[in-house]
């Protein structure tokens, strides 16, 4: 079954390796483990202090208002919600939780909220890490969770076209079986795989592992239909078009503001021939970022490329294990000149043989210009193998007293290198005003031709309280959020806006940006029945 505090299925516990807790203790002090709090205890605090308005003449057949489906109805994965589930303090919560099955019951569920002044937050698979899930605590309103789960239908494969529809609750692992059956794939492969939503995929502009060659949402969403509280939307999936603005604009990152997404076609691949996946080091973070800016403008058909920094190549093979092996491949790579300061990159390769064959040949001469040293394929099928594992290291690292978090934005090449430092200093600088240690590190993981993203993760220490907890959290998301903006870059390139980052929209979009917006909302929802605070 699913964690309810915690990431993914509860079935599987991850550990930390040998030599883990040291590397970390040595890097942010020794760790605080505590007790988390009860389901049953949760639960029953919810129905003692918040019962479901959605009961009695408000009530929904399809509508469920059990303390735990609601609870479950209103946290996502971001490191505030696990805050709040693990130490049992409680926010507000949604009053019920609605599964539709189809278009026609999400119409319905539209229309009776507009009609009993409910407020609705569409979900998907749960796994927002930007506060989309929680129910405003300035909001009277009673909230509707409104669930796409069941809705995970292929019901349309055009061969022909390479197009595919699916209603817009399907999770990543049954849209691949689907597509896969069928020998077609989507490629859209986010740490999230296992959990997210392809609706969810849309609304928040995702960005798959793999995406230079499959492409960011924006790319292969083809269109779809958006139930919105005034009407239905409907985006055919034209090829292309000059018949005005592209609508699925509209939709594309609107976070359920303007409507509720429903199906989407999406634009598909045949399965590859090949795939391989390449781990290389270069000595040190400028011929990294060098090697990765080439092959992107050089447009070498990659379908990947992942580079760590100095202290995420220091922290990754120390979580590795293996501590004998590692040994050996330190003394080796300092021999060929990448020792201390080394860092680490991961290159897909996946397509037709002879265009994997020939992408390879071109991308080690170009990784070996900079001074990098090829590990071939070991270090990259270890990466492969557990890229939608790894995240289930949260739960290891909460219970053995750390907390994680990420942050993530997209600057031009030029800026990049001031974005990582800025990023970091801002997370160690935050913790430092609570007299905590912070180690924190970055990856590019999406790599462009005029740019890149920055992905920073921050490791600390728990607190004792929630309080704490909380303040350290919301002081870390809170300084790295304004550093993005004062280094000019995106407050989210991959994550989505939710609530955390609602405030930071504006440094991006403009008082003229944000009005129209705001005519937007006001078109499609003008009595505010998808309201959640979400984006607006």
């Amino acid at each position: 079954m699913r964690r309810w505090n915690g990431w993914g299925d509860d079935t599987i516990q991850a550990h930390l390796p040998p030599g883990a807790s040291e590397f970390l203790s040595s890097q942010v002090g020794v760790p605080v483990p505590g007790k988390d709090a009860d389901l049953a205890a949760v639960c029953a605090q919810i129905e003692r202090e918040q019962p479901s308005r959605l009961t009695g003449a408000w009530a929904h057949p399809l509508v469920e208002t059990g303390a735990e489906a609601r609870l479950r109805g209103s946290y996502g994965q971001s490191l505030g919600d696990w805050i709040a589930l693990r130490h049992g303090r409680i926010g507000r919560v949604c009053d019920g939780v609605a599964f539709p099955e189809g278009r026609s019951q999400v119409r319905a569920l539209l229309d009776w909220a507009a009609a009993h002044q409910v407020r609705v937050i569409p979900c998907g698979g749960a796994t927002s890490v930007v506060g989309h899930l929680s129910p405003r605590a300035d909001d009277p309103s009673p909230v509707l969770s409104l669930n796409l789960t069941r809705m995970r239908a292929l019901t349309d494969l055009n061969e022909a076209a390479q197009l595919a529809t699916f209603e817009a609750g399907v999770l990543g692992p049954d849209l691949e079986a689907q597509l896969r059956a069928r020998g077609y794939t989507l490629g859209h492969f986010p740490q999230s795989f296992e959990y997210a939503s392809l609706g969810g995929w849309v609304v928040t502009r995702s960005s798959g592992q793999q995406s230079l060659r499959y492409g960011r949402a924006e790319q292969w969403f083809a269109g779809g239909t958006l139930l919105t509280p005034g009407g239905q939307l409907d985006l055919p999936p034209l090829p292309a078009s000059a018949a005005g603005p592209d609508l699925r604009e509209w939709v594309l990152g609107s976070e359920g503001r303007f409507g509720v997404l429903t199906d989407v076609t999406v634009r598909v691949s045949r399965l590859p021939e090949d795939e391989r996946f390449l781990g290389l080091f270069l000595p040190n973070w400028e011929a990294g970022l060098a090697a990765v800016r080439e092959l992107a403008q050089r447009k070498t058909p990659l379908s990947m490329m992942r580079l760590a920094n100095a202290v995420e190549t220091l922290t990754t093979l120390k979580l590795a294990g293996h501590a004998g092996q590692i040994a050996w491949l330190e003394r080796y790579l300092a021999w060929r000149g990448c020792g201390e300061g080394k860092v680490l990159l991961f290159l897909g390769l996946t397509g037709p043989h002879d265009q994997v064959v020939a992408a390879q040949r071109e991308a080690l001469r170009v990784v070996k210009a900079h001074g990098g040293v090829s590990t071939g394929q070991m270090l990259g099928k270890k990466w492969a193998a557990k890229r939608f594992a790894g995240v289930y290291l949260r739960n290891a690292l909460w219970d053995a007293g750390y907390m994680v978090d990420t942050m993530e934005t997209a600057i031009p090449w030029g800026g990049t290198t001031a974005m990582v430092n800025a990023l970091e200093d801002a997370g160690r600088a935050a913790l430092a005003g609570f007299g905590e240690r912070c180690h924190a590190y970055t990856h590019l993981s999406h790599v462009y031709s005029s740019g890149s993203s920055v992905y920073s993760t921050f490791v600390f220490r728990r607190a004792a309280t929630v309080e704490e907890a909380h303040a350290r959290w919301w002081a870390l998301k809170t300084g790295v959020s304004r550093a993005i903006v004062a280094q000019g870059g995106t407050i989210s390139h991959q994550h989505g806006v939710g609530k955390d980052h609602a405030p930071y929209l504006g440094a991006e979009k403009g008082a003229a940006g944000l009005a129209g917006m705001d005519a937007l909302i006001q078109h499609f929802d003008p009595q505010g029945v998808l309201a959640s605070g979400n984006l607006r």
